[in-house]
This record gives C-alpha cells, structure tokens and sequence, in this order.
C-alpha cells in the first residue's frame, strides 16, 4: 500500500491501522451493524442457511480499491495481505472441521486463471493451521455477476448454483469469501453444504459492504 519495507507481515503497522476494521457491534449471523450487537431483524424474520459470520473490515477505502485489484487486476499479492487480516479476527472464532473457499463455476475460473477465495483461504488456513478443501464444493451453474441485482434478483440469480459432494456428517464448515453484500451468495453455498450434512456453516469474509451513511 505505502511500499514501505515492513517485516511484521504483509502491511506495515501503519497501513494496518488505517485500514476500515469492522468493530462495530453487529449481528453475529450476518455482521450486519446493530446497536446492541443482537441478531438483526433481516435475520430473526428470514434465518440464512448459514449460522454466524466473521468480517474483517468494511467494504470501504482502500479495502474497495484493495479487493477489486485483486479479483479483477490478478495482483495476487494482495491475497496474503487480505487474509491476515481475516485471520486476525478470528482467534477466538470456533476452529471448523474444514475451511471451503467460495467456488467459481469453470469457466470463470479459466477466465480469470486463479480463484480469489482460494488464494485468502490459503493465507487464512496457513496461519491458522486448519484444513483447506478445494475439491467438495462446485458452481454448477456460470450465474451473471451480482453487481447491481437487487436481493430478490441475487437470490433467483444464484439458486441451484452450488452443489457439494462431501458426506459432512455433522461437520462444522467455515465458507471463505471476499466481500459479503447481502449475504445471497455465502446462504445458498451454506445450503447445499447442509444438504450435504454440514451441522453448521460460518462465514468468514475479508468485508462486509454496509448500506450506506450506516456507521461503521
């Protein structure tokens, strides 16, 4: 970010403290900012598939500049950065029996040639030394981008796009992905993971996009 030299990690200490960290009071299933750090309204009326999630800042300056240039410019090398600081949120998370990356469908994967989520989960499972599976979920259907749908729209868009071939049996799963919006795509990835068995599914996300004038 600075291109200072640094040896205590990706950022220096400086960059690490300027960055938007999500430590507002939030909802512990969507990380939605509530004042009392309760479950939210969205989700007490309409529960998601998945059971709590973890974010590391806001989806604001530069982490909105950060995330981009790494899934849409291949800068790689902020892929370690993102993911320390997801790691560093989740010390006192509960440790998952496996840790799965949100999966891109085939041919956005060729695209792209590398997987976002992929690169922050291994930096994620790295440092915290769980296990990383690549291989039990897939995107079975190219779904249009999310930009710009309304939730509704995200949620037809996506239905049927997930489809895992593990036998979970009561695992706890931890979904790792870069910026959650309104949830659409973590909650039908957490559905198919406990059709497939999954006791409970966390999200970890490097942002959390918040609507907007909302305190972070």
């Amino acid at each position: 970010m600075c291109g200072a030299a640094t040896t205590t990690g990706p950022l220096c200490p400086g960059c690490r403290a300027d960055l938007p960290w999500h430590r507002a009071p939030a909802c512990p299933q969507c990380a939605q900012p509530v004042p009392d750090g309760q479950p939210c309204g969205a989700c007490l009326r309409h529960p998601p598939a998945f059971d709590r999630t973890a974010a590391a800042l806001v989806y604001r300056f530069p982490a909105d500049r950060m995330i981009p240039r790494l899934k849409y410019h291949g800068q790689l090398a902020l892929a370690p950065a993102l993911g320390d600081c997801l790691a560093d949120v989740l010390a006192g998370a509960p440790r998952p029996d496996r840790v799965v990356p949100m999966p891109l469908h085939p041919a956005r994967l060729r695209e792209r040639g590398f997987n976002h989520a992929t690169e922050i989960a291994r930096s994620v499972t790295r440092r915290l030394g769980l296990p990383l599976d690549l291989d039990s979920c897939r995107r079975i259907r190219d779904t249009p981008p999310q930009r710009g749908l309304g939730h509704d729209a995200r949620r037809r868009n996506l239905r049927g796009a997930f489809a895992c071939s593990a036998e979970l049996g009561g695992e706890r799963v931890a979904v790792v992905d870069d910026v959650m919006t309104t949830g659409t795509s973590l909650d039908e990835l957490a559905a198919a993971l406990k059709r497939a068995g999954a006791a409970e599914v966390d999200c970890w996300v490097v942002a959390r996009a918040l609507p907007p004038g909302e305190p972070a």
